[in-house]
């Protein structure tokens, strides 16, 4: 269905493999077209539980592709802007999917490939995953990416790694909290798996509810209306047939209804 995609459904779990193998995932137009429009279809899909994002061949993702960004240096600025909105809204799309996301990383991740293991909600990496916000060797700034890699690493961090273009191994990536996971390459997919069964054990719906409540809740001063505002939250979702269901499912010592049956 996408060109620059090949997406897997198996027991309620979506693998978005970008496949552009033969530029390590680079993006250019047509893959944030189709990262986009996968991201939209699986979110509206009630069968599908929880998105894994990884790539094909030796990376996850090496960020642009080097051509199209020859290109948009030849184009006007509002060319570039529009280009640059497409972009950000792959993103803001990615990060903001009611669904859990994984970012389940190899090789390289780098530029955008890090914004997109940042934007994801997790992120496992191999040993031998490299990061880095790579932008200013060419003379650029990673502007679409930095809402997520600076809620990743913070800004202490980014003020660094922003203007150094420095390469990011994989344990200094756990160590800034840019991955949550770092493993042997040979157990990478055993490990998504293992977060995977977790993240199944949970209800949809309050996992949807937990992600909006992260970004209303994160960053902000203790306030009233904070304190008013979690309040309601978890009153509205008391009353749910899913709360409901969880708690009888808790009760009666058996699986919700919401997970996977073997």
């Amino acid at each position: 269905m996408y060109e620059t995609l090949e997406i897997e459904l198996k027991n309620g779990v979506a693998t978005v493999w970008m496949n552009r193998p033969d530029v390590h995932n680079a993006f250019n137009a047509q893959l944030i077209a189709d990262l986009t429009a996968a991201c939209r279809q699986l979110d509206a899909d009630d069968t599908v539980r929880v998105v894994v994002l990884a790539g094909r061949g030796k990376s996850f993702s090496a960020g642009a592709d080097l051509n199209w960004m020859k290109a948009a240096g030849a184009a006007s600025e509002a060319d570039n802007f529009a280009d640059a909105m497409k972009l950000a809204g792959m993103l803001r799309t990615l990060a903001e999917l009611d669904k859990p996301t994984i970012a389940r990383v190899h090789g390289a991740a780098l530029g955008g490939g890090m914004g997109l293991a940042s934007a994801c909600d997790m992120c496992v990496a191999g040993d031998r995953a490299v990061f880095a916000t790579s932008e200013v060797k060419f003379g650029i700034i990673p502007a679409a990416i930095s809402p997520y890699v600076i809620r990743a690493i913070g800004e202490r961090q980014a003020y660094r790694y922003f203007q150094t273009a420095e390469r990011i191994d994989a344990a200094r990536a756990l160590a800034l909290g840019l991955a949550h996971e770092v493993v042997a390459s040979e157990v990478l997919d055993a490990k998504v798996a293992e977060i995977v069964e977790a993240l199944l054990l949970g209800g949809p719906k309050a996992q949807a509810a937990a992600k909006r409540l992260i970004r209303a809740v994160g960053n902000r001063p203790l306030s009233d209306a904070v304190v008013e505002d979690t309040a309601r939250r978890i009153a509205q979702l008391r009353a749910t047939p899913e709360a409901r269901e969880g708690l009888s499912a808790f009760l009666d010592k058996r699986p919700a209804q919401w997970v996977p049956r073997a």
